[in-house]
């Protein structure tokens, strides 16, 4: 597929923005609310955000805009008001992009007094600085597992072994052993890297594990690495945020490389997939040194978020707000497959995006006690960048925001039986969840895949660490029709079409079922918006007591 012209499309969807049809009345009742969301609305805004004429929405491209002043057009026409700053639809982020000096990148292995280049791409993948113009280190190597270290939980990949000074390699994820919440949390890479720092690493390796290397092959991977600028947001004093300035050096070893470099060592790479596999800690120093340079360019910029607000009822709770979230960007313009180079996110995120907006309309039309908020979040693909800046620096005062509902790549591939509320097991969410799910006609389900951690890896879990009750809510693998598996749906979706050009407006959308989705997720926003009382975390909950907030 070819890019279209995006001034002549950017015209027409353009128009299709500015339409005022179907606008909200003043005033509903719950059930008239619920019945304005129409699968007309819903795939209206799932057409228009998953256009080529978009590029892909990439955050700081012209097509994210473009898409951001839709979202803040269909806001107006609702009836919401504007939520961001300084009276307007839109809170700007300010990120830097950074990204690698052409050539300036080299990492060598110094073993038995030879030294090996090893090739970018092929044999290694590597981000840019955040900050600092030139990086280079080299040290020794010491194997350190998944990075882990919980004495509790009776797991430590740092016993026995010193990391001062040295450059750990270790593999992503955290044992299976764990209790699915602490396996979230220590899997995350804000966790280890400051894990590692804190015991005075220098530079870090990330192995390729079995899992990864069936969920992202290194075929794929080498294509993609060093195609898009990495982004962090930049705090008020202009400081990158995640900055770990101890880290000199950091690269992703492949598969292949891995395995001749660890030939010999104490500990094979065959042999570190095993003891990973079985939650067992065999860290190790590997005996050989591995030198890391590279040269980074930065770039400052913004993008916003878009914010909406339905003000409550109540005098009081009106000072309390439910938050929505939906992330708007996707990952642009990439290398190309079968003829197509567009990534244009039709499921990740356009499908949430447009969910959002029909929920808003219906909470506009019927508003409940609290207020709520409608955010279309801009740079989650660049690592949950906008959620993370929203929750450190709201628009609202930061002790008012009672919960979070996130939307991220609800998939409707079938008729949908059941859904499955990432988190909501954690609070007094949960029977909010339960009872809306049956409201419409599905049953809930539990987290069907623990091991991938999507708790953490989208961005209800911005809000999570700040104390705030959230839940990210999606389609199971249950469906309607007993001639489809739900799961190999699933599977297919993230083997074939997750961050490809193939997640378009080619791929099959049951709408009813995100019809039925939509009015489930408004019910939440109603139910927590007239509660007496506001969300609470379960007593011992894991994520409740890490992030507990002061009341």
């Amino acid at each position: 597929m070819t890019r279209v012209l995006v001034a002549l499309l950017g015209a027409v969807v353009f128009v299709s923005a500015c339409d005022r049809s179907g606008e909200s009345p003043a005033s509903a009742s719950p059930g008239e609310a619920f019945d304005l969301i129409t699968v007309a609305g819903i795939e209206k805004h799932y057409r228009y955000l998953a256009d080529d004429a978009l590029e892909g929405r990439l955050t700081g491209e012209p097509g994210y805009d473009t898409a951001a002043q839709y979202v803040a057009e269909q806001y107006e026409a609702i009836g919401l008001e504007p939520g961001g700053e300084e009276g307007g639809w839109y809170q700007a982020v300010p990120l830097v992009a950074f990204s690698l000096e052409e050539g300036s990148m080299h990492a060598v292995a110094h073993l038995d007094g030879i030294e090996e280049e090893l090739v970018y791409r092929e044999d290694y993948g590597m981000s840019a600085d955040k900050v600092r113009e030139e990086n280079s280190v080299q040290a020794e190597v010491v194997y350190v597992g998944f990075g882990v270290h919980e004495p509790e939980l009776g797991y430590s990949d740092y016993e026995g072994v010193d990391v001062d000074g040295k450059i750990i390699a270790m593999f992503g994820g955290a044992p299976a052993t764990f209790d699915h919440n602490e396996r979230a949390f220590y899997a995350s890479g804000r966790t280890k890297v400051q894990e590692a720092v804190n015991r005075g690493a220098i530079g870090i390796i990330t192995l390729w594990s079995r899992r990864m290397q069936r969920r992202m092959p290194w075929e794929r991977f080498k294509k993609q690495t060093g195609t898009k600028p990495g982004m962090a947001w930049v705090n008020l004093t202009g400081q990158a945020n995640d900055y770990f300035p101890e880290i000199e050096g950091a690269i992703t070893l492949s598969p292949k490389a891995a395995t001749e470099l660890m030939a010999g060592t104490p500990i094979s790479f065959e042999e570190a997939l095993d003891a990973i596999d079985d939650s067992r800690p065999a860290s190790t120093p590997l005996g050989f040194e591995m030198a890391i340079e590279r040269r980074s360019l930065r770039e400052s910029i913004t993008s916003p978020n878009v914010i909406g607000l339905v003000v409550g009822t109540d005098p009081e709770l009106k000072d309390e707000y439910v938050v929505y979230t939906a992330h708007l960007d996707h990952v642009g313009i990439g290398v190309e497959e079968n003829g197509d180079d567009i990534y244009n996110g039709a499921y990740d995120n356009a499908m949430g995006v447009a969910l959002m907006i029909e929920t808003a309309r219906a909470i506009a039309a019927n508003p409940p006690r609290r207020s709520v908020l409608f955010i279309a979040l801009t740079a989650e693909e660049r690592g949950l960048l906008g959620s993370d800046y929203f929750a450190n620096y709201p628009t609202v005062p930061s002790g008012s925001m009672v919960a979070n509902v996130n939307l991220d790549m609800p998939l409707f591939l079938s008729p949908v039986a059941d859904l499955v509320a990432f988190g909501s097991e954690h609070s007094s969410l949960e029977a909010v969840v339960d009872k809306a799910a049956v409201a419409e006609g599905f049953t809930l389900s539990p987290d069907p895949f623990p091991e991938e951690t999507l708790f953490i890896r989208s961005d209800q879990y911005s809000f999570v660490r700040k104390g705030i009750p959230a839940f990210f809510l999606m389609p199971g693998f249950g469906s309607l029709d007993p001639d489809v598996d739900g799961s190999e749906l699933f599977d297919d979706h993230l083997q074939n079409h997750y961050h490809r050009p193939s997640d378009d407006l080619s791929r099959p959308v049951h709408w009813d079922s995100a019809r039925r989705f939509a009015r489930a997720n408004a019910r939440v926003g109603v139910e927590v918006g007239n509660a007496d009382e506001r969300p609470t975390w379960n007593e011992g909950d894991f994520f409740g007591d890490m992030f507990a907030r002061s009341p």
